[in-house]
């Protein structure tokens, strides 16, 4: 097996915020040493209240990220695979038996080159539609900022469509923002933002990155012959959410057994199964929809804090699973203190908190 990487090395060009949701680092055995986990999420309105949010037994994982690709291809290097960095695919030549390329033949290729594949666009498979604007910059560490949480930030103003961010990582703090296609998302704003809320006058920027997240769901076709697309490429990422790292493993790894089951194993062509398999989106599709509405920032501070908009933020971050009826405050007094059991308390799942 062959890796063709337009990169010069496996960690630069970082385009994604690298945060792992609780399934990724279940399903896939990760080193803990680059990962931070974070287990919840303090939502805040534009008017400045904050939400928090958690579920028992989850949590996220920042990562240090370049650090993690090199891992990752360090591990398919000791599997066998070669990897090759500079080779960008200009295009190829396919026929019943194979793909060649300039200096490079194989039984089967998989597209996993980003929103914007060349490889859909070389073989005429399908192509994303629909995308995220997203912005991100990385910044030295501040004390005042609380680790515990993902801080996340409802506001049309800042984030048309989405949300804006500031992530407590991995040795850094990471502020980011995306907005529905056609919107420009403000990164300065939420930058200015976030500095108020940590009591900081300059915020020392190390890193700053910017691309696109597909929010049209699957591509219409997802491969060809012995051509393949996985991850971006085939728009396996959430449309509400933009979050695509856990499902880019697992059908990254399950595309592998296919083909691996095609090639050797006289097992079924590859693309049915693949396709049946895949995500539909439908309903975070229609959610986008909503989304995309970018409804003004009167309405969110109207209707983030109720018990419904409550509810359904707990699900989008946390899934099935329902908060704890302890508030955040007091579960980590609790853990703190070597009791990290179940507590009672008037708040619910969530904690309303000023700012």
């Amino acid at each position: 097996m062959a890796v063709l990487d337009a990169k010069s090395e496996p960690g630069a060009r970082v385009r994604t915020t690298g945060i792992l949701v609780k399934e990724a680092t279940d399903d896939c055995d990760l080193p803990a040493h680059l990962m931070r986990k974070i287990p919840g999420v303090r939502l805040y309105s534009p008017d400045g209240r904050a939400l928090d949010l958690h579920a028992p037994g989850y949590f996220f994982q920042a990562t240090e990220t370049a650090g993690l690709l090199r891992w990752m291809a360090d591990e398919a290097g000791r599997a066998g695979a070669r990897l090759f960095y500079g080779q960008r695919f200009e295009g190829a030549s396919a026929d019943a038996y194979g793909v060649s390329m300039p200096g490079f033949s194989a039984h089967y290729l998989i597209g996993a080159d980003g929103a914007r594949s060349r490889v859909a666009q070389f073989f005429g498979l399908g192509r994303n539609r629909r995308f995220l604007v997203g912005a991100e910059i990385e910044c030295e560490q501040v004390a005042s900022m609380d680790a515990r949480f993902l801080h996340c930030f409802a506001d049309s103003a800042i984030a048309p469509g989405y949300i804006g961010w500031a992530v407590p990582g991995h040795g850094i703090l990471q502020i980011g923002v995306a907005a529905k296609n056609g919107s420009k998302p403000d990164l300065a704003g939420l930058t200015e933002r976030v500095s108020r809320l940590l009591g900081v006058d300059r915020l020392r920027v190390r890193e700053r990155r910017s691309g696109l997240i597909p929010t049209s769901g699957p591509v219409a076709q997802l491969g060809r012959g012995r051509v393949l697309l996985i991850g971006d490429a085939a728009g396996l990422v959430s449309p509400v959410t933009g979050g695509g790292i856990h499902t880019a493993l697992n059908f990254g790894r399950r595309a592998a057994q296919l083909v691996g089951d095609y090639l050797m194993d006289r097992g079924p062509h590859p693309l049915a199964p693949f396709e049946r398999e895949v995500p539909r989106y439908r309903l975070q599709l229609a959610m986008r929809g909503v989304l995309n509405l970018a409804p003004p920032n009167f309405a969110i501070n109207a209707l983030l804090m109720t018990a419904p908009m409550r509810q359904l933020a707990q699900r989008l971050y946390f899934h099935r699973r329902g908060g704890d009826p302890a508030s955040f405050e007091a579960w980590t007094r609790a853990f703190e203190n070597g009791d990290p059991g179940p507590m009672r308390s008037p708040v619910g799942n969530a904690e309303l908190r000023c700012i």
